[in-house]
C-alpha cells in the first residue's frame, strides 16, 4: 500500500525517552517495542476518575536538566517544538505506564506513529490512580447517585412506591425514559446489588434507603410462590400502560422467549443476597431460601424414577416451561427473529457458573459460620444446601467445561448428558472471553473457600475432609491459572489493554485469535478480566506469574478507566471498538437496559477495592486498610453478624477495628469474622475495618491511626465519603 493514515491507540510502558529527538519507545504487553514521535500538538493528561476535572500533579523538571537535554528556550529555532520536547522530558519517565492516542502514517511499508494524546496512569511514577485509597469509593458513589438522580430526581428518602412508579429497566443515553416502560425483575435485583454494594463501601444512607425500597418492590411485585409455599419463582417483569399493570411471566428476550431461563432466576437472587449481607433481613432470606428450593426442584438434574429427562448427571438445566415447569417442554424450542434457540434439556455456563458469583458466595459469607439466633438447626440446613450447590457447580465446571480439541476457550453449552452443544443459536462453536475469565475469577474465590474449609476440617480432626478440600482448592487454582494464561494468549488486547468479546473456539484462519463478528469490547467482560487477574495475582505463589497477572490486571483496568467511564454523563458505556471508541447503536445507545442494570460496574467497584487493598503490594508506609458498613434491621432475632468481605483465605485478612454507632468496641479475635452484636440495639450502624494479614506489622497498625496524608493527597488514609 502506497500510503495509509489511520488513528491508533496503544498502551504500554515508556522506554528510552529521547527529548532531544522528540521520540520515545513504548513496550507493549506483548513485549513488542514501538517508536513514538511527539509534536507541537501533543498534549498530556493524568487518568481521571468519574467526577475528576484534572488530576495532573506531575512536578516540573529541573532547569539544569532541561538545558542539558534539549538546550535553552532562547536558543531554540522553533519554540513550539522546544516546548514539546520539554513536555516529553517532564512527563515520560522510563517504566511509566501510558496510553497513547494518535495517527499512524504508513508510506511504502514504513510506518511512523505520532502521539497526539498521552495519558499517564498516575502523577507519580510507578503508581496507578485506581490503586489509591478512594478511587473505587468515588466511582461507586458517583454512579449510584447519578442513577438515583435520573430515576427519582431530588428524592433522598426513597420508598417502595417510588420504585413502582419510576423505576425503568430501559433508559436512554442521558437517563431519560424510552418507549419501553417494562420493569424486569432480574435487572431490578441487579440494581439492588449495586445499591447494597454502594452502602457496604461508603455507608451512604441514600443507597441504603433505595436498597430497602428496591427489595420491598422486588419481592412484592415479582415473587410467585408455589401452591405449597415451599418454592418461589420470579415473574420476568411488569409494565404499566397508564391504566393498569400487566404482569409478564415468561422472558421477553428473543433467545429465551416465553420461558423461565435459570440465569434470570439466579440474578433475582444477586441483589437479595447482597442486601441480606448488609441488613440481615430474615424476611428477605425467606424468599432466598424458597428460590434456592425452586432451583433444586425444577432445574437440578437429579435422577427421578421413570423420567428420562433427568439423567442424574448433575448440574442445572438452563430453561423450564412456565406452564409445565419442565426443562424438556417442546415450547422451549424457540424461533425468534429468524434464529432458532433450542433450549430443551440443555445446560450452559449461565445455568451452572452464574450461581457462584450471583448469590452463593455472598450467601455463604453471610451464613457461614452459622449465625447465633436460637434457630441454628435451620441455618445449618441452609448452609449445607448452599455448600452442596457450590461443590456441584464447581465440579461441573472442572469436569465438563475444560477446553478441548486444541482450543484455548472453554465449552459453554451442553446437552443433558454433558456432551458439548455446538449448534445452538448464535453460539455455535464459539467462546466468550469474559466467560473464561469469569471462571478464572470465581474458581480462585472458591479455591480460597476450600482452603478455609480444609483448615477448619483439620482443626476438627477430620484429616480426610481436610485433604479433600486442599485437593479441590488446588484444582480450582490450577484451572483458573490455565484459563488466565489462555486468555492472555488469545483474548487480551496486548497492544491496547482490555479484552475482546466473542471468538471462534477452533480458528480456521491459521491465527490463534479469530473474531466471530467485530473486534469489540464489552463493559461487563472488562470487569471479569480485572477481577480475575487481580485476585489470581494475589493467590499465586509463583513470583513470575504474580507479576504477569498484576500487569494484565493493570492494563485491563486502565482500558476500563479510559474508555468505558463516561465522564460527561457519569455512567458506563456498554461497548467500544478495539481502540476504545464508544459504539452507540441499538441496545447500546442506552444508559440502562436488560444487559446493563447497575450490576457489573458496581460489582467491579466493590471487589476491585477489596482485592487491590488486600493483595497488591503498594509500598512501605501505604495504608492498606479498608472499611465496610453494615446495618442489621430490627426484629431479625440474630445475635451475630458475619463480616467476611468475600471468599478470602484465612491468612489474607484480619479485623483491626469495629465501631458500632460510632463507638469503638473490642475485637475479641481479629481472625474471626463473626461479630457478637447481642449487646447492641438493632438497626445499629456497624463499621468494620480490615487489614491484610501479611502486612499487619506494628508499624502498619500504627499508620492506621495516622491522619497525615502523603504528597499531593495521593493516599489520604481515611474514607472521605463517610465523613
Amino acid at each position: 500500500m502506497t500510503a495509509l493514515h489511520s488513528s491508533f491507540t496503544l498502551m504500554g510502558e515508556v522506554e528510552s525517552p529521547d527529548p532531544a529527538e522528540a521520540m520515545f519507545s513504548l513496550r507493549l504487553l506483548s513485549g513488542e517495542v514501538v517508536s513514538i514521535a511527539v509534536s507541537r500538538t501533543t498534549y498530556y493528561e493524568v487518568i481521571r476518575n468519574i467526577g475528576d476535572e484534572w488530576r495532573d500533579r506531575v512536578g516540573e523538571p529541573d532547569a539544569n536538566v532541561v538545558e542539558a537535554k534539549i538546550g535553552s528556550r532562547s536558543g531554540a529555532p522553533d519554540e513550539a517544538m522546544w516546548t514539546a520536547k520539554r513536555q516529553l522530558l517532564k512527563y515520560l519517565k522510563p517504566g511509566h505506564m501510558v496510553c497513547i492516542e494518535g495517527v499512524c502514517s504508513s508510506q511504502r511499508n514504513v510506518a511512523q506513529y505520532y502521539a497526539r494524546r498521552i495519558v499517564l496512569m498516575h502523577s507519580v511514577q510507578g503508581l496507578f490512580a485506581w490503586e489509591d485509597t478512594h478511587w473505587w469509593l468515588q466511582q461507586i458513589n458517583t454512579l449510584f447517585e447519578q442513577w438515583l438522580d435520573v430515576l427519582f430526581k431530588e428524592r433522598r428518602d426513597i420508598t417502595e412506591n417510588d420504585f413502582s412508579a419510576f423505576y425503568r429497566t430501559n433508559l436512554d443515553l442521558l437517563g431519560g425514559a424510552t418507549g419501553d416502560a417494562v420493569q424486569e425483575s432480574a435487572t431490578l435485583s441487579r440494581f439492588l446489588y449495586g445499591l447494597s454494594s454502594a452502602y457496604l463501601l461508603t455507608g451512604n444512607m441514600r443507597a441504603l434507603s433505595a436498597a430497602r425500597a428496591c427489595a420491598k418492590h422486588l419481592v412484592g411485585a415479582y415473587a410467585s410462590p408455589t401452591h405449597d409455599g415451599e418454592c418461589v419463582v420470579w415473574k420476568f417483569g411488569r409494565v404499566n400502560d397508564g391504566r393498569s399493570t400487566k404482569e409478564i411471566l415468561g422472558s421477553l428476550n428473543p433467545e429465551d422467549h416465553g420461558s423461565f431461563p435459570l440465569y434470570e432466576q439466579i440474578y433475582v437472587l444477586s441483589g437479595l443476597a447482597q442486601y441480606y449481607r448488609v441488613t440481615q433481613d430474615t424476611w428477605v432470606m425467606g424468599y432466598i431460601v424458597r428460590t434456592v428450593a425452586a432451583f433444586e426442584r425444577f432445574y437440578r438434574d437429579t435422577r427421578r424414577d421413570g423420567d428420562p429427562c433427568f439423567t442424574g448427571q448433575g448440574g442445572y438445566f438452563s430453561h423450564i416451561d412456565p406452564v409445565t415447569m419442565r426443562p424438556d417442554s417442546p415450547s422451549l424450542d424457540v424461533y425468534r427473529e429468524g434464529a432458532r434457540y433450542d433450549n430443551r434439556a440443555k445446560k450452559n455456563w449461565n445455568s451452572i457458573g452464574d450461581h457462584i458469583p450471583a448469590y452463593l458466595i455472598n450467601l455463604l459469607a453471610a451464613i457461614d459460620p452459622i449465625p447465633v439466633s436460637g434457630h441454628e438447626c435451620e441455618w445449618v440446613k441452609l448452609r449445607d444446601r448452599c455448600r452442596d450447590m457450590l461443590d456441584e457447580c464447581v465440579l461441573c465446571i472442572l469436569d465438563h467445561f475444560a477446553p478441548d480439541n486444541g482450543s484455548k476457550l472453554v465449552n459453554e453449552r451442553f446437552h443433558k448428558d454433558w456432551s458439548p452443544d455446538h449448534t445452538w443459536g448464535w453460539q455455535q462453536n464459539r467462546g466468550i472471553v469474559g466467560h473464561n475469565l469469569k471462571i478464572s475469577w470465581n474458581l480462585t474465590r472458591c479455591g480460597n473457600y476450600y482452603v478455609s474449609r480444609a483448615k477448619q476440617a483439620n482443626e476438627d480432626g477430620d484429616t480426610q475432609s481436610s485433604d479433600k478440600y486442599h485437593k479441590l482448592a488446588e484444582r480450582c487454582y490450577e484451572f483458573a491459572r490455565v484459563l488466565g494464561h489462555n486468555m492472555e494468549e488469545v483474548g487480551v488486547d496486548l497492544a491496547r489493554g482490555g479484552i475482546f468479546d466473542a471468538l471462534e473456539r477452533n480458528p480456521s484462519s491459521g491465527m490463534p485469535t479469530e473474531f466471530c463478528w467485530g473486534s469489540t469490547k464489552d463493559f461487563w467482560q472488562q470487569e471479569q478480566a480485572i477481577l480475575a487477574y487481580y485476585i489470581m495475582q494475589g493467590c499465586t505463589e509463583d513470583e513470575a506469574e504474580k507479576a504477569k497477572f498484576l500487569k494484565l490486571a493493570r492494563f485491563c483496568t486502565a482500558f476500563w478507566s479510559l474508555f468505558f467511564v463516561d465522564q460527561d454523563n457519569r455512567k458506563i458505556h456498554f461497548r467500544t471498538d478495539e481502540c476504545g471508541r464508544t459504539l452507540i447503536q441499538g441496545q447500546y445507545a442506552q444508559q440502562a437496559g436488560h444487559a446493563i442494570a447497575g450490576y457489573h460496574a458496581f460489582e467491579l467497584n466493590y471487589l476491585a477495592h477489596l482485592y487491590i487493598r488486600t493483595f497488591v503490594e503498594r509500598g512501605k508506609g501505604r495504608n492498606d486498610a479498608f472499611v465496610l458498613y453494615y446495618r442489621p434491621v430490627k426484629n431479625s432475632s440474630l445475635q451475630s453478624l458475619n463480616v467476611l468481605p468475600d471468599f478470602f483465605r484465612p491468612s489474607d485478612l484480619k479485623i483491626v477495628n469495629v465501631r458500632i454507632n460510632g463507638l469503638v468496641v473490642p475485637v475479641a479475635d481479629p481472625h474471626k469474622f463473626q461479630i457478637d452484636i447481642s449487646q447492641w440495639p438493632e438497626d445499629s450502624v456497624i463499621m468494620v475495618e480490615y487489614l491484610p494479614t501479611g502486612r499487619a506489622d506494628a508499624q502498619a497498625e500504627a499508620d492506621l491511626r495516622d491522619d497525615a496524608s502523603e504528597m499531593g493527597g495521593l493516599d489520604i488514609g481515611f474514607d472521605f465519603v463517610s465523613l
